[in-house]
């Protein structure tokens, strides 16, 4: 039935009803599913002090605001389980099934790296895989997550060990959280010099989220002031006992300068795997599997890093990756050497995507280009309106008018290298507080280098383009330079955040704090031809300065103020300031009315530094 709603709105009323909304949905969604009128909708909103036209996205406190209104249970759908509904549509499921036992075989464990930065992660994965990675990092911080496989040897056989190298700044917390959802076992780095530092506790906090089993590799032994006794004793009070001290953490003593406990460390991980972990996937199944991070190549396109959960990935497989999709033209592994298949845990790089996708999404192999494309689609669709809900804005009736005198809003345009990168920079960035009058605004961001369509649009909006590890070229670079767009290079995150934050607060209004100068006494006053009256004064307090501000006291109250100190003289000659204790005269411009014990008191309104 309908019922009256506020100003004479007429909408069905839902008697408690439950209504299920995608993330960033738009009052047409919701009438279309609650049988209304959109028109009405924007008027209940307007009601409630909500400005928001009929086709834009909608955060989720507004939609509920809303339903509960009008008698609707308005249940926003996470984008976990809307994926999962939209899989269902295409009889599709992600996650492990039981199937055959006999399809069932045993995988190398997931190692991710954790620790503070710094403490020597990437060095210690340089030392296990022979290779230099640390070299090509910015200022030997790991900017972005590499997936690495090695083998080992345990009791004469051969074990692959799948190593993820997570990124050291506490800026990628969220990729860092991110690693631990795909890994089997957390190598916890701590550098025996140092001791644990916040960040270390910060990895710690994500691994036991995960729930699980902990491998602590003290680093650094071989440096002086090394004490790997006092690292066992400060992990105790987070719950990691050694197994020396009767716990069933393992700790292992290496230096990845001297090679020393690598292979110890080695051990350590795989006897924690099979003592804990029953580590089997089902090698039948269609491949499923995490998007570890994703690039834009010069010569191959779109290139993504994934690592295969469940199944077997093979060349020419249509393949979907968040909101990516295509054929997978080429298998590589971490050396850029060509692989047939991908069994579960290894780490592969999939070449033949639509699109770079974005770190942490994932994939799935379905029978068909045109399925893949219209899951690729829909996610696409859903992931935008949930930005777009984020990003607005929201303008309540009480600061409209002073929303329409002033938009206070820096505009910014991300490009990087890889998807994972541009993510945790924009995450990063948004969390920037300086004032409420001040807003930051994400209007695209984007897996490689700096094209004309990004300046172009940075010119429509007034846009500073930041690039990470890219370059503009080519006719990029020529508008931008002829059109005067800012565009920004960085290869280290914080550079990048302090350099936002100084600009969003270069954009605050200043405030100013009153100083006061100085204040004379009234001794004379003299009528001067063509100037008008002076006042003849002894300065009582401070100083008299020439231009400043000045305001008339007559018996403590205020006669005049918003005057100016035109003119000033110390007997015939012209001063620009005169001190205490001393007489002078003072002109106030075209202001008269000045009388004996009068007081001038001048100030000046000095600017106050933002913190």
């Amino acid at each position: 039935m309908a019922a009256p709603s506020m100003g004479g709105v007429s909408l069905p009323r839902g008697n408690g009803q439950t209504v299920r909304l995608p993330r960033g949905a738009s009052l047409t969604d919701l009438a279309e599913r609650i049988n209304a009128e959109p028109a009405a909708l924007v008027t209940a909103l307007f009601h409630l002090g909500e400005m928001i036209t009929a086709t834009q996205s909608v955060n989720d406190e507004t939609l509920q605001l809303l339903g509960a209104e009008i008698g609707w249970v308005i249940q926003v759908v996470s984008p976990e389980d809307e994926d999962r509904e939209l899989l269902e549509t295409f009889d599709l499921t992600f996650g492990d099934e039981e199937g055959d036992e006999g399809d069932w075989e045993s995988r190398p464990p997931v190692v991710t790296v954790m620790g503070h930065v710094d403490h020597g992660k990437t060095k210690l994965l340089d030392a296990l895989r022979h290779s230099n990675v640390v070299s090509k990092e910015a200022g030997g911080i790991t900017q972005h997550i590499g997936a690495y496989q090695i083998v080992t040897e345990l009791e004469h056989n051969e074990r692959p060990i799948t190593f993820i190298d997570t990124p050291g700044h506490e800026s990628f917390t969220a990729m860092r959280a991110r690693g631990a959802k795909v890994t089997d076992i957390v190598v916890l780095v701590v550098a025996a010099d140092d001791g644990v530092m916040p960040q270390t506790v910060e990895a710690l906090n994500h691994a036991q989220a995960a729930e699980v089993p902990i491998v602590v590799a003290v680093n650094k032994i071989d440096k002086e002031g090394a004490n790997p006794a006092k690292i066992r004793q400060q992990l105790t009070e987070y719950g990691l006992v050694a197994e020396e001290y009767g716990g069933d953490t393992m700790f292992v003593d290496v230096s990845a300068t001297t090679r020393q406990g690598l292979d110890e460390l080695l051990t350590a991980i795989l006897l924690t795997a099979d003592a804990s972990l029953d580590l089997r996937a089902n090698t039948e199944q269609d491949p499923q599997g995490v998007v570890i991070e994703g690039k834009l190549d010069k010569g191959r396109g779109p290139v993504a890093t994934v690592l295969v959960q469940r199944g077997t990935l093979r060349q020419g497989d249509s393949i979907v990756a968040g909101d990516a999709y295509g054929r997978v033209r080429s298998l590589l592994d971490e050396h850029g050497n060509k692989l047939k298949e991908a069994l579960p845990s290894r780490p592969v790089q999939v070449v033949g995507l639509t699109s770079v996708p974005r770190a942490g999404d994932t994939f799935l192999v379905v029978e068909e280009d045109r399925v893949a494309r219209q899951i690729a689609d829909r996610r696409q669709a859903r992931i935008r309106n949930a930005q777009n809900a984020s990003m607005r804005k929201r303008i309540s009736l009480e600061d409209l008018d002073a929303a329409l005198k002033e938009n206070r809003q820096l505009n910014l345009i991300i490009k990087g290298d890889n998807s994972g990168t541009v993510e945790a920079l924009e995450e990063a960035l948004m969390k920037i507080e300086v004032d409420d009058e001040i807003s930051l605004r994400v209007i695209h961001r984007g897996v490689g280098g700096i094209t004309k369509s990004d300046i172009d649009l940075a010119l429509a909006d007034d846009v500073i383009v930041l690039g990470f590890n890219v370059r503009a070229e080519g006719q990029a670079t020529e508008l931008a330079n002829r059109e005067g767009v800012d565009v920004r290079y960085y290869t280290v995150i914080y550079q990048a955040i302090d350099e936002i934050e100084a600009a969003l607060k270069g954009m605050l209004k200043p405030e100013y704090e009153e100083v006061q100068l100085g204040t004379a006494e009234v001794r004379e006053v003299f009528r001067v031809p063509k100037i008008g009256n002076v006042a003849g004064s002894l300065v009582r307090t401070g100083t008299i300065v020439r231009n400043s501000k000045a305001r008339l006291l007559r018996d403590g109250a205020v006669i005049a103020d918003n005057l100016t100190v035109e003119s000033l003289r110390r007997f015939k000659d012209d001063a620009t300031e005169v001190r205490e204790g001393y007489e002078c005269g003072i002109g106030l411009g075209s202001f008269n009315d000045i009388k004996v014990d009068d007081v001038i008191q001048t100030f000046e309104m000095r600017e106050i530094p933002r913190v």
